[in-house]
Parts: C-alpha cells; sequence; structure tokens
C-alpha cells in the first residue's frame, strides 16, 4: 500500500505522475475493508505527527504574546501601542500564509510540506533570540522579527488540509476537531507560568533570547518525526476549480465575516491577554492568569461542534456572539470598579463563547454547501467545495487575530483606555449576531430550517 524510502513503490494508475520519495499511491477510506485493515493506522499516524507540528506552530505564532510582556523589564523603552503591534503583526503574516500554505500540501506532499513548515519554525525563534539580545534594537527591526513568526500560523491551515485526505467522511469531524484543538492549545502552553515565563526568568535576570531558543530543538524534532513517520497522498492534489468555485458563492464570504468574529477573537483576544492583565492590573502576576483565556477556548471548541451537531450551527453562533457581547459588557464594568476578579471571569465567558463559537461556525460550513446538492456526484462537489471553503474562511477569519490586538493599541494611544475598543467589540458582535439571523435563521431566509 505505501511507497516508503526503502520499499518499491506500487504502480501508479497511468494518469499519475511518479514524483519519487514516500508516496503512497491507493488510498481508499471511504472503503470499509480497506479503512479497518490498513488506513486507519497510517492515517492515526499521520494524525499525532501533525498535531505536534501545528500544536508547534501555534506556540511560535503567538510566542511574543509573552515576550512583549517583558520587553520594557529587559530594558527596552516600548510604548503600550507598540507592544500591541509586536503581538498583532505575527498574526497579520500568519492569516497571509494561509491560503498559500493550503496548496502547499497538494503540490508538494503532506510529509514533504510538514517537514519543510516544522522546520521554518526554527527562523522566527532565532531571530527573537538575536533581537531581544539587544536593548538598542530599533522597533522597526523588533516588528519585522516579530512577522517572522507568522509562519508558525500558517501552519493550521496546511495541516489541516493534509489530514482531511486521511480520514473518511464519517470520521473526519473527529479527526479535524482534534487537529485543531491540538494546534490551539499551543497558545495556552506557551503562556503557561511552567513554559516561557519559567524559563526566561531562571537564574538572575530576565532572558528573553531562551523564549525563542527553547524552541528550536522541539521544532527540529517535529520535522524529523514528519520525515520518519509521515506520508505524501498522491490522491490530495490541488483542486483550483473548487476554490474558484467556493470563491463565487456569497456564503463563503458570509461565513468569512463571521469566522473573524470567533476564531479571530480568540486568537486576537489570546495574544492580547497577556498585556490587558499588566496594563490593567500592574499589581497582578500575569504569568498566573494569562494562559486560562486560551486554555478555555481551546477546550471548548469541540462543544461548540456537538451542540451544533444537536441543536444547529447558526442558533449556536448566534448565541456565541451573545455570550461574546455580554462578556465585554461585563469586562467594562470590571474596569469601573477595579475588580480584577470581575475582569477574569468575564474573559473566561469570552473564551468560553470564542470556543463554542468556532466550532459551530466549522460545523455550519458543510453543512451549506450541502444545500441543493442532488446525488452523489452533487455531494461529491459540495464536499469539494466546502472544502475549498474551509481554507478560504479559515484565512480570512484568522485577520481578527490582527485586528484585536490593533484596536487595543489604537484604544490606548487615542483614549489611554481599552474601553472605546472593547464598545467598537460589542458593536461588531452585534452586527454579525444580525448577520447571521438574516441569513440562516430568520423564518423567510433561503437556508431557515434546513438545520444550517
Amino acid at each position: 500500500m505505501t511507497a516508503t524510502d526503502t520499499t518499491p513503490p506500487v504502480a501508479a494508475p497511468a494518469h499519475e505522475t511518479r514524483r519519487g520519495g514516500r508516496w503512497i499511491e491507493h488510498w481508499e477510506p471511504e472503503d470499509q475493508q480497506f479503512w479497518e485493515t490498513t488506513g486507519r493506522p497510517v492515517a492515526r499516524r499521520n494524525l499525532v505527527v501533525s498535531i505536534l507540528a501545528e500544536h508547534l506552530g501555534f506556540s511560535v505564532w503567538v510566542l511574543w504574546s509573552i515576550v512583549a510582556v517583558n520587553l520594557n523589564s529587559a530594558g527596552f523603552a516600548f510604548t503600550d501601542g507598540q507592544l500591541f503591534w509586536l503581538v498583532a503583526v505575527p498574526n497579520l503574516v500568519g492569516a497571509t500564509l494561509r491560503l498559500p500554505y493550503t496548496f502547499a500540501v497538494p503540490l508538494l506532499g503532506g510529509r514533504n510540506w510538514t517537514i519543510v513548515s516544522a522546520s521554518l519554525l526554527v527562523v522566527p525563534c532565532l531571530g527573537l533570540a538575536w533581537a531581544v539580545s539587544n536593548p538598542e534594537t530599533s522597533f522597526t527591526t523588533m516588528l519585522l522579527v516579530a512577522a517572522l513568526a507568522g509562519v508558525g500560523g500558517g501552519n493550521f491551515a496546511s495541516s489541516m488540509t493534509n489530514i482531511s485526505w486521511f480520514y473518511p467522511e464519517r470520521e473526519k469531524g473527529w479527526a479535524l476537531g482534534l487537529n485543531a484543538a491540538g494546534g490551539n492549545i499551543g497558545v495556552a502552553v506557551v503562556q503557561a507560568p511552567f513554559v516561557v515565563s519559567a524559563v526566561i526568568t531562571a537564574g538572575v535576570g530576565i532572558h528573553l533570547e531562551r523564549a525563542g531558543l527553547m524552541w528550536i530543538p522541539l521544532a527540529l524534532l517535529a520535522a524529523f518525526a514528519a520525515w520518519r513517520y509521515m506520508d505524501n497522498l498522491s490522491v490530495a492534489k490541488a483542486d483550483f476549480a473548487s476554490s474558484a468555485a467556493a470563491a463565487k458563492r456569497p456564503h463563503t464570504w458570509v461565513m468569512s465575516f463571521l469566522y473573524i468574529g470567533t476564531f479571530g477573537s480568540f486568537i486576537g483576544y489570546a495574544a492580547a491577554f497577556p498585556l490587558l492583565i499588566k496594563g490593567q492590573f500592574p499589581d497582578v502576576n500575569v504569568t498566573s492568569y494569562a494562559f486560562l483565556g486560551a486554555l478555555v477556548g481551546s477546550l471548548t471548541r469541540p462543544l461548540g461542534g456537538r451542540l451544533a451537531d444537536r441543536i444547529g450551527g447558526a442558533r449556536i453562533t448566534a448565541a456565541s456572539y451573545v455570550a461574546m457581547g455580554l462578556g465585554v459588557l461585563g469586562v467594562v464594568g470590571a474596569l469601573h470598579v477595579q475588580s480584577f476578579a470581575l475582569f477574569l471571569a468575564c474573559f473566561m465567558v469570552l473564551f468560553v463563547a470564542t470556543g463554542v463559537g468556532n466550532g459551530s461556525t466549522y460545523r455550519m460550513i458543510p453543512a451549506i454547501f450541502r444545500v441543493g446538492a442532488g446525488g452523489e456526484d452533487g455531494a461529491r462537489t459540495a464536499r469539494r467545495e466546502a472544502a475549498a471553503a474551509i481554507g478560504i474562511i479559515s484565512a480570512i477569519g484568522a485577520y481578527g487575530g490582527f485586528l484585536v490586538p490593533r484596536t487595543y493599541g489604537w484604544s490606548t494611544e487615542a483614549y489611554g483606555s481599552i474601553v472605546p475598543a472593547l464598545y467598537v467589540y460589542v458593536g461588531l458582535y452585534a452586527v454579525m449576531l444580525a448577520v447571521t439571523w438574516v441569513f440562516y435563521l430568520r423564518r423567510s431566509a433561503p437556508m431557515s430550517g434546513l438545520g444550517i
């Protein structure tokens, strides 16, 4: 079944081009016998390594959320607005890379690209270690180095695309959920008090260069694991026609907008949370609490998918926007009375809502594309277009990770407070709630009552 580096490959069909390397030429996960006897172990092995690589990608992607909090304590003199730029720009680059990373898998092979993408994580880590070693490093240079961390954000798209080819439709949701959750938890791991913060403060003083150096062996380990244990699938081919068709669908762009409010909020709030705690409650130990938001947001993502299966994705997504708006208003109240306990509790509500919303919006996408798909050919086309739409939606949604910290930075510089930014978020969630209702929930909507 498999063509390894040492085993002669199975003869490929005449229409396939042999590219060499560790390629699997025959892959039929929808065939129950094939899946149970040979497919599942191979898919599971690839999934485990994929989760590792994606987890490290997310970790490097948000690494500056912890580094930025400690820069001024290490001898730098950046403003709050500049620090928010440093946590925002990796998200901008990561979002932009998601589309090309999606197509890298069918063009180069999932195993091959995982080796490359994991190895690329070394570059931002080395850049960080160099830049933070000298307090004279300019803000412009620091911003360019921070932008390199965006390569970690692109890993999500290629990892999800790759794993989707290995699993049958009946098990794809669970596999992709594990893959996504494993990556998202990388944010919480970076911000946990016993990881980066513990490493950079070990001994005397603050050693920020360790924040970059510590991930290099792990990135190389992930690249080695991909080389040793992963496979390329010849059936995974670039489907530009489906991407073009998905891009023409209005619902692709509606869902992209809604995903900005769910995943974009999650990654944006997670990146900015340590700076927010330090800026609003200077006496609080940031490392004791900063990781909690990303942790609960990651763990509740599967819950959102499960609730969407039972109640409907649009209903759960709408409820998430309501909860996010109330959570943000609660944060405003907490800042007014200067209560950190209330501030933390309201942000936990906010993170739970983003996690649930992430799961429910992802569930909505294939349901939307199945509407009107008749027969086996129509269902197959719908699946391909839904997969292509997910690539577009995940890329657009990730731009929220840039917009959230930058709105905080703008609000701080213009008004000396983050409260105006919070009101902007409430307004956006109200608009997103209205869009969800107009397109998917109101009785006269074309997709109302179809289980979206």
